[in-house]
């Protein structure tokens, strides 16, 4: 592999196909090429290059590292048949990572609703969620989203969450960065085995950040919205790579 000189510029790296053991295709993650796009249409001070990962030698190209949605428990099964498991986990502990959907329980602490046999996880994020946490009667539905953090504010974003996993819990210890709420879905939005009527009650979160880490329960990428993209890369990447 070419060695290639990025000095000055930011690498965003995407979650994309895993092999396995005999180079065979084994797996293909939702939506990169969306997240692709996104990235690329931002304006920012420093250049941003987009890396598609397939292997060692791409991840350790990269600055930052989006995981994309897909099925959890497939994409940790492969990671770790392709020996990328541990070199992802090693690149949690240290770089920023965003993950969407799948990516947001791949980041998870501990889950609920796993597969017979459990599911392997990289951690990052102090919160534990449920895989398919909305449940059969509801596996695809849009909201608008009031999101402060987000360029233009006043403006809503369009959520989009399929088959979405749900925020159970948030337990950051002592020493684990603050957890910080981006966005809540409205309480008298939940469906009757979520419904609450306190407005903190976590399972409402859908867009959160600890540290370098964020995470959405939903898909910014099938938008037409790069918001989300610009709030990554500007508040977790940047002050990481300055």
């Amino acid at each position: 592999m070419v060695a290639i000189d990025h000095k000055g510029e930011v690498v965003v790296g995407i979650l994309v196909e895993i092999y396995d053991d005999l180079g065979a295709f084994s797996a293909l993650q939702g939506a990169f090429v969306e997240h692709q796009v996104m990235l690329q249409k931002l304006s920012l001070k420093r250049k941003i290059v987009v890396v598609l990962v397939r292997t060692l030698e791409d991840l350790n190209l990269c600055d930052a590292l989006i995981i994309p949605g897909g099925e959890s428990t497939t994409m940790a099964v492969l990671a770790r048949v392709s020996g990328l498991l541990e070199p992802l986990r090693e690149f949690v502990k240290t770089k920023p990572v965003w993950g969407t959907c799948a990516g947001a329980i791949l980041l998870s602490q501990t889950i609920e609703g796993s597969k017979k046999g459990g599911q392997e996880l990289l951690g990052g994020i102090s919160i534990t969620t449920a895989r398919n946490g909305w449940g059969s009667q509801v596996e695809s539905f849009e909201v608008d989203l009031s999101v402060e953090g987000l360029q233009n504010p006043e403006e809503f974003f369009t959520g989009i969450f399929i088959r979405a996993p749900v925020v159970l819990k948030l337990s950051p210890s002592p020493d684990d960065p603050p957890i910080q709420v981006i966005a809540r879905l409205p309480t008298d939005f939940l469906p009757p085995s979520l419904a609450s009527l306190d407005e903190n009650d976590p399972k409402t979160v859908v867009a959160l950040r600890q540290g370098l880490h964020f995470l959405t329960t939903f898909h910014p990428e099938l938008t037409q919205d790069n918001r989300f993209h610009d709030y990554f890369v500007r508040e977790c990447v940047l002050p990481r790579t300055a």
